[in-house]
């Protein structure tokens, strides 16, 4: 079983650029929703009993995870592997939508331009990162993950066996938990903010 988790609103989301590996801080909704992601992990998790929580290295993920940690009475604590972190752009971490859309071909279709950077991962390189992670996962282990946007639609992707364009254009929510067992993907949204 997975919980995956996308981190909190960050300043960076707020001002529409891409962050990549580049980091930001949570705003306040970001921590709220956060907080609420806790709420939610403590009554889909009552007994953390043979739960482990896994993170992010990047600095956003690793607010929320402590969030969560702390919203859900301090009964696990995050260890971090980089596996899990967001897709890189290289030189194009940190543009805004309007700039990253101006450096992406014309002929490149709209869900590929996360890799269209000179110097960014690829789509196979993230693909066999986080198939590494997911396959580190035992049938019977419980694992809470905070990640990201980019990351967590490969999860999923990979987890469902979805094609690559599928894969691309799932959904990305700041206030939504998925659950991965059994092979299924379920979307468990938070209270409103």
């Amino acid at each position: 079983m997975i919980y995956l988790v996308r981190h909190g609103q960050t300043e960076s989301n707020l001002a529409r650029r891409y962050q990549g590996a580049s980091d930001s801080p949570l705003t306040a909704l970001g921590r709220a929703q956060a907080r609420r992601m806790g709420e939610l992990l403590a009554r889909l998790v009552p007994d953390a009993t043979g739960w482990r929580m896994v993170a992010s290295p990047l600095g956003r993920a690793q607010q929320t995870a402590a969030i969560i940690c702390e919203t859900m009475g301090g009964r696990l604590t995050p260890g971090l592997d980089p596996r899990v972190a967001e897709a890189s752009m290289g030189s194009w971490d940190g543009l805004q939508t309007d700039e990253l859309e101006a450096r992406r071909p014309q002929d490149v279709p709209y869900p590929e331009r996360y890799f269209q950077s000179p110097d960014g991962e690829s789509f196979e390189v993230i693909w066999d990162r986080l198939s590494d992670w997911l396959g580190s996962v035992g049938r019977d282990d419980k694992v809470i993950l905070v990640s990201h946007g980019l990351a967590g639609r490969f999860l999923r992707g990979i987890y469902g066996k979805l094609p690559r364009e599928g894969l691309l254009t799932l959904p990305v929510p700041q206030d939504a938990i998925y659950a991965l067992s059994g092979g299924t993907i379920t979307q468990i949204d938070c209270d409103p903010v």
